[in-house]
């Protein structure tokens, strides 16, 4: 067998639905998407409506991936969505969490007979409610802990919680290691906001680090990156997404 296939690039990137000048971020957010090439991608704020964002970015890689989403309870048109660029999808469920948020899941199969469960969420977004935070994941958790056995498993979101507080600490104690912090010994300063200048961009809560490529089972991490961080050369207030995406290069088995 090639060690080759046994290793996954797997990503997480919150892209900001069509706000925040979209029309000038689409090109500059599929070339970053095609120079990142993730296996497997958790997308947040996503447009399923009209031209779907994740069938764009799907479209940037070549090939055939296949994209899965869970459109928002709370808001139509919107959602979270999985790209799989490598491996079969045997299986895709979506649980609600509450408050207008989801995760999905997929369960890939890899050449060899390795068995990957990949999932992506976004958690509640509102400064001082870690109560919400904490009850959201640990939902996760549970689920991840009921589904069929796998050889690994990686979950990839927008937990909109910094290191330290209780979403977090929850994601450590069902076992989850951060991908980043695993590969850099630390998190990174900030995942959010990228830089981007834009009318009606988010500015509730203090700048920091939000997002996660979590990882359990055999999955062994060679190294992690951020990606998205450089902005347009024409314009330093223009950036692919007001989030950055955190990248991780795994090993299986």
């Amino acid at each position: 067998m090639s060690v080759d296939v046994l290793r996954l690039r797997v990503a997480t990137w919150n892209i900001r639905n069509v706000a925040d000048r979209w029309a000038e971020r689409k090109p500059l957010l599929a070339a970053a998407f095609r120079e990142l090439a993730p296996d497997l991608c958790g997308l947040q704020e996503v447009s399923l409506a009209g031209e779907r964002q994740d069938d764009l970015l799907a479209g940037a890689l070549g090939g055939h991936p296949r994209t899965l989403a869970a459109e928002s309870p709370r808001f139509p048109g919107f959602g979270t969505a999985i790209i799989v660029a490598r491996g079969e999808v045997l299986a895709h469920e979506v649980l609600d969490l509450g408050r207008g948020r989801t995760v999905q899941r997929v369960l890939i199969a890899l050449p060899g007979g390795l068995t990957v469960w990949f999932a992506t969420t976004h958690l509640h977004h509102r400064p001082g409610e870690d109560g919400v935070r904490r009850a959201q994941p640990e939902l996760l958790a549970a689920w991840m802990d009921a589904a069929p056995r796998a050889d690994a498993e990686a979950v990839a979101g927008d937990f909109n919680a910094r290191p330290g507080e209780p979403a977090y600490a929850v994601m450590e104690g069902a076992g989850y290691r951060s991908a980043y912090r695993e590969a850099n010994g630390a998190e990174p300063a900030a995942t959010w906001p990228s830089g981007i200048i834009a009318p009606g961009m988010d500015t509730e809560g203090e700048p920091g680090c939000l997002d996660y490529v979590w990882v359990r089972g055999s999955l062994a991490v060679e190294r992690a990156w951020l990606a998205g961080t450089a902005a347009a050369a024409h314009d330093p207030g223009l950036y692919p997404s007001d989030h950055v995406a955190v990248a991780a290069d795994v090993r299986v088995g």
